[in-house]
C-alpha cells in the first residue's frame, strides 16, 4: 500500500494575485480553473509533479456565511498555517521571491540547525511559505 500527496488546499483573497505569485516566482504551473457561486478555484502543479496539486480557493468559497467571514478574518492575520516546499536551486527561487511585488521576503536563506538551508516568504494573501534545499 502506498499513500502520497494529491493536493493542498490553499487559501487565498486575490486569485490572481495568487496564481502570479505561486506562477512566476515558484515555476507552478496552471492546470484547471473553475469558477462555481461567483468564486474561482485554481489548480498549479510543480513542473515535473502533475499529480501533485496546489489549489487556490477563497475563503468563502464553499463555506457558510459565518465560516467564511472566519476563515477570511484569519487568513487577514496572517493565522491558516503555512505551506512547506522543497526546491532545487533555493538561491534563484529567492531571487525571483525578492524582486516580485506580491512577495514578502520573512527570511533570507538560511542554514537550519536540523539540516536544510531555506527561506520564508508570505504570498500575496500573507499565507507563510517555506522552501527548503537539503545540503
Amino acid at each position: 500500500m502506498s499513500v502520497s500527496i494529491s493536493a493542498v488546499h490553499v487559501v487565498v483573497d486575490d486569485p490572481d494575485a495568487a496564481v502570479a505569485f505561486y506562477r512566476d516566482v515558484l515555476g507552478m504551473a496552471v492546470e484547471n480553473q473553475v469558477d462555481q457561486g461567483g468564486f474561482r478555484w485554481v489548480t498549479l502543479s510543480p513542473p515535473g509533479q502533475p499529480g501533485i496539486q496546489l489549489v487556490l480557493s477563497h475563503p468563502r468559497a464553499g463555506r457558510s456565511e459565518a465560516d467564511g467571514e472566519a476563515v477570511a478574518a484569519l487568513l487577514a492575520k496572517g493565522e491558516l498555517g503555512s505551506v512547506n516546499l522543497r526546491a532545487d536551486d533555493l538561491d534563484a527561487v529567492f531571487e525571483r521571491a525578492a524582486a516580485h511585488e506580491g512577495a514578502e521576503v520573512v527570511q533570507e536563506p538560511t542554514d537550519q540547525f536540523w539540516g536544510v538551508r531555506d527561506i520564508a516568504l508570505r504570498d500575496p494573501a500573507g499565507n507563510l511559505v517555506r522552501i527548503e534545499q537539503a545540503r
